[in-house]
């Protein structure tokens, strides 16, 4: 499995990409769409709404199941991907590419508690040994 190593994650299978302007981008990983099949819906959290770190901010729907999205840090989300309205497929094929929303963090030290690739890699293996 290809984990991008410029990527932060967290144990509810977030991903972050930071930028360098202090925002950051959030999707789900590869494992996450993997787990749940074809998306069929995806909700995206209300532009300018604010989040605390672990908090439920937007859903995803397979055909197999539903699962909330969680905010991987505490922020205001200050964009979020309208195109996963009408094509949730896209987090299927580029689980990476379909980024969901981004946030402005307003704890910025959050950012160094999330697992880099290795620790998400681990993560994900002692989950399917379980």
């Amino acid at each position: 499995m290809h984990l991008p190593a410029d990527l932060k994650y967290t144990d509810t299978h977030e991903w972050v990409r930071p930028h360098g302007d202090g925002t950051v981008t959030v999707g789900i990983t590869w494992h996450a769409q993997d787990l749940l099949g074809d998306l069929v819906y995806v909700e995206t959290p209300q532009l300018g709404k604010s989040f605390k770190k672990g908090e439920e901010c937007g859903v995803v729907e397979s055909v197999k199941a539903a699962s909330d999205i969680y905010a991987p840090l505490s922020g205001d989300v200050i964009a979020v991907n309208q195109d996963l309205a009408s094509s949730p497929e896209k987090i299927n094929q580029d689980a990476y590419a379909a980024w969901m929303f981004k946030l402005k963090p307003s704890e910025p030290g959050e950012f160094n508690q999330l697992l880099d690739a290795a620790a998400y890699e681990k993560l994900i293996a002692s989950e399917s040994n379980s």
